[in-house]
C-alpha cells in the first residue's frame, strides 16, 4: 500500500500546532520549577536572583525549618485522614445521589435536582453555616471539615450526567435475572463508570487537602488543624510575626525559601497521586462531551 504523501499546508499546521503546545508546557511548568528550585536555594540566592530556576548554592534550610517540629507530621496525618476519609465519604453520597436522580423513573426528580442546582447559586453563608455546625455539635471535631461540604453539587451533577448516558439495556437485562436497585449499581454501573469516579475522586481529594478556611472557623484546637493551617502559620513566622515562635526557636527562619518550600510540601502529596488516576482522570475529563 502506497504510503499517504504529507501536504506542506499539512506539515506547516503541525509545526505551529506542536510549537504551540511546546511553548503553553513550558509556561505551565516553568513556574513550578522555579519555586522548587527556590525552595532549595539560599535566601540570599533567591534575592539576587530574578528567575532562579537552578540553584547554584544548594540548601535544605528551608526543609530543616518546617520538618523542626513534629507538629508538621501530625498536620500531615490530619490532612491524609481527612483526604482520604473525607474523599470515600462524599463518593459515597455522591454516586447514591448522582445514581438516584439519573434514574427517570424516580417521583420528583425534577424537583430535587432543581432544589441541588438551587445551591450552586445561593447558599446561607459563613455565618448561618457556622451556627448549625455549632448546633449539631461538630465544633473542633475533624467531622466539621467533611460532613458540611459533603456532597459537592456541581460534581453530582456531571456524575449524574454521566448515569444518564449509560445503556438502559445494561439495567434491564441486569433486572430480568434479578438484580435488585443496589446490586446493578455497585456490581454494573459503578465498575463501568470508573473513568467518571476516578475524577471526580480526585476533585474531592484535591478539595479536602486544601481545607483551610473550614479548619480556621470550625477548629480551635490547634493539634486538629490541617498541613495547609500549619503551613501558613509557618509563612507568618517566617515572615518575622511572633506565632508560636517557640515551637520554632531553635531554628533561624529563612524567610523567602520557607515560603518557597511550603508550596511545594503543600502541593506534592497530590503529584504523587495523580499518575495513579491518569489513566482514568482522562477518560473522565470528556464528561458531557458530545459523542459522534
Amino acid at each position: 500500500m502506497a504510503q499517504r504523501r504529507i501536504s506542506t499546508g499539512s506539515r506547516v499546521f503541525d509545526f505551529f500546532n506542536y510549537f504551540l503546545l511546546a511553548l503553553l508546557a513550558l509556561i505551565t511548568i516553568l513556574p513550578f520549577i522555579h519555586v522548587v528550585g527556590s525552595s532549595f536555594a539560599t535566601s540570599a540566592e533567591v534575592a539576587n536572583t530574578k528567575f532562579l530556576l537552578f540553584p547554584t548554592d544548594f540548601s535544605l534550610k528551608a526543609y530543616e525549618y518546617i520538618f523542626s517540629t513534629n507538629t508538621i507530621f501530625r498536620a500531615l496525618g490530619v490532612s491524609i485522614l481527612v483526604t482520604v476519609g473525607g474523599t470515600l465519604w462524599s463518593m459515597l453520597f455522591s454516586t447514591l445521589t448522582a445514581y438516584g436522580l439519573s434514574r427517570r423513573d424516580l417521583v420528583g426528580r425534577r424537583v430535587i435536582n432543581f432544589l441541588i442546582v438551587f445551591t450552586l447559586l445561593f447558599n446561607g453563608g459563613m455565618i448561618p453555616t457556622f451556627l448549625v455546625v455549632q448546633q449539631t455539635g461538630l465544633l473542633d471535631t475533624l467531622w466539621a471539615l467533611v460532613i458540611p461540604v459533603t456532597i459537592n453539587a456541581f460534581n453530582m451533577i456531571i456524575l449524574r450526567s454521566f448515569f444518564l448516558n449509560l445503556p438502559p439495556g445494561l439495567e434491564e437485562s441486569a433486572k430480568i435475572d434479578g438484580a435488585n436497585d443496589f446490586s446493578i449499581l455497585f456490581r454494573i454501573v459503578i465498575p463501568i463508570s470508573l473513568p467518571a469516579i476516578a475524577t471526580i475522586s480526585l476533585f474531592y481529594a484535591v478539595t479536602y487537602w486544601n481545607t483551610y478556611m473550614h479548619a480556621i472557623l470550625y477548629l480551635a484546637d490547634a493539634d486538629k488543624w490541617p498541613v495547609q493551617v500549619l503551613l501558613r502559620q509557618i509563612v507568618v513566622l517566617a515572615s518575622g510575626m511572633n506565632y508560636d515562635a517557640e515551637a520554632y526557636s531553635d531554628v533561624p527562619p529563612p524567610e523567602v525559601t520557607v515560603k518557597m518550600a511550603t508550596i511545594v510540601v503543600a502541593t506534592v502529596p497530590v503529584l504523587l497521586v495523580y499518575p495513579f488516576l491518569q489513566k482514568y482522570f482522562a477518560k473522565g475529563a470528556l464528561l458531557g462531551s458530545v459523542k459522534g
